[in-house]
């Protein structure tokens, strides 16, 4: 894969104008689509029930600005489409500025960026400004100009299920609801979207794997009322992926239990590789894994990031643009999101085929010279095959002996084609 793809595909889709409804969510799945045929596109109706929630109107917006009294253009989606508050209502009036400041967002600490505000569920307008430009503003009137609507329409998601030998799920997430935020927003789809091609490519694959690209929240609660039981019987690992396209550390999310297959997998890719991340909490969540690991839910999904969300003082500003993010930092996640697949795919049980230890030598498996090297070698071989219960998985045993995962891969292996383990077929 060319080293620049990922970061071309975040450059194509950054300008779209998303919300958690709307023709921006579905010209970016149309794109998405694009680069994955077997991608299917839904739609759930305004106002239906998903547990709790419902199904928001469908919110679509031509353009939006402010004339300041000089007659001068400010605040236009069309230089930023967060200049405009989300789900603002239609508005077309004259306004004195002491009215106008009951409806701007700015922030005074960042003084040069623009603030991302939403309004989902209050209908409400309002518009996002550099805190320099809104100082600068003077008295008079202001014309507003919000050409939108909000009506019953459709919320928009895409799914793409990839057959394995098995019925058991790898499942992966991403949300396509915010406008032009490059590491908040783009680099999850544009990242998944590559992931699958990758797994795509993949033969006799061992898992089958369902990958969800949809509004953040809204999207999840309502994937989750359609599909709920399919997903707790079948999912053994899922990863809600987001904010993965900066060159910072790494971050890692886990799930509220904490210690499910995902959790030690994507643990073990980091730690392979001698990454230094930040680790947090299930009580510093703040996205999807909200409601993949809520109770009644307890699906296993965790999350490996670069710079988390609300972690960055970049987040939910336009200060998170293209420059923020690098095909250097996409490609590092795209590498241990592969390497958590590759993982998941060769993470077998394995059991001993001999009562008591097994005569290495008549194998060719011990070495008839011994050094340092050789006696450290043998001595994983023994602590692999006294794990090897058919109950612990090579992930479990390589925390339990503190050896790398892909070194007891091939030994495994090796040990599998003499004889010595067979792979056990329970879960």
């Amino acid at each position: 894969m060319s080293s620049n793809l990922i970061y071309e595909f975040c450059k194509k889709i950054f300008p779209i104008n998303r919300s958690i409804t709307g023709k921006g969510v579905c010209e970016t799945l149309k794109i998405i689509q694009g680069e994955l045929p077997s991608l299917k596109i839904h739609n759930i109706p305004t106002g239906k029930k998903c547990f709790d929630w419902n199904i928001p109107k469908e919110w679509n917006v031509n353009e939006a600005y402010i004339i300041d009294p000089d007659g001068k253009k400010i605040c236009s989606l069309k230089d930023n489409n967060l200049h405009l508050v989300g789900y603002s209502v239609p508005v077309n009036k004259t306004i004195e500025l002491e009215e106008l400041e009951k409806h701007l967002h700015s922030l005074p600490g960042q003084p040069d960026a623009i603030p991302y505000i939403t309004s989902y569920y209050k209908e409400t307008w309002g518009f996002c400004i550099s805190h320099n430009q809104r100082e600068s503003l003077k008295e008079g009137n202001y014309r507003v100009i919000i050409d939108s609507s909000l009506i019953d329409g459709y919320m928009t998601y895409g799914e793409l299920l990839i057959e394995g030998n098995s019925k058991e799920e790898i499942f992966i997430s991403t949300y396509i609801c915010h406008p032009s935020m490059a590491n908040n927003e783009v680099s999850g789809p544009a990242l998944v979207t590559f992931l699958s091609k990758f797994i795509l490519t993949l033969n006799n694959k061992r898992y089958s794997y369902r990958i969800i690209f949809i509004p953040e929240t809204i999207g999840s609660i309502a994937y989750l009322s359609k599909n709920l039981t399919i997903m707790k019987k079948n999912i053994i690992a899922g990863f809600n992926i987001t904010c993965v396209g900066d060159n910072k550390n790494f971050s890692f999310m886990s799930s509220r239990d904490g210690s499910t297959l995902a959790d030690k997998v994507a643990l073990n890719a980091l730690h392979s590789k001698g990454i230094k991340f930040k680790n947090f909490s299930y009580l510093q969540r703040g996205s999807d894994e909200r409601q993949y690991c809520y109770p009644g839910v307890d699906l296993p999904v965790c999350s490996v990031m670069r710079s988390k969300y609300g972690d960055y003082d970049e987040y939910h500003t336009s200060l998170d643009n293209l420059s923020f993010i690098s095909s250097d930092g996409l490609n590092g996640a795209f590498e241990i999101y592969r390497d958590i697949i590759e993982i998941l795919e060769n993470n077998f049980k394995y059991t001993n085929t001999q009562i008591c230890e097994p005569q290495l030598g008549k194998r060719g498996l011990y070495p008839n010279i011994s050094s340092k090297k050789t006696i450290a070698l043998v001595r994983t071989m023994m602590n692999l095959l006294a794990y090897c219960d058919g109950k612990l998985d090579l992930i479990n045993i390589s925390e339990i002996i503190d050896e790398p995962f892909w070194d007891l891969v091939e030994i495994a292996k090796k040990l599998e084609s003499n004889g010595v383990l067979k792979k056990a077929h329970n879960k």
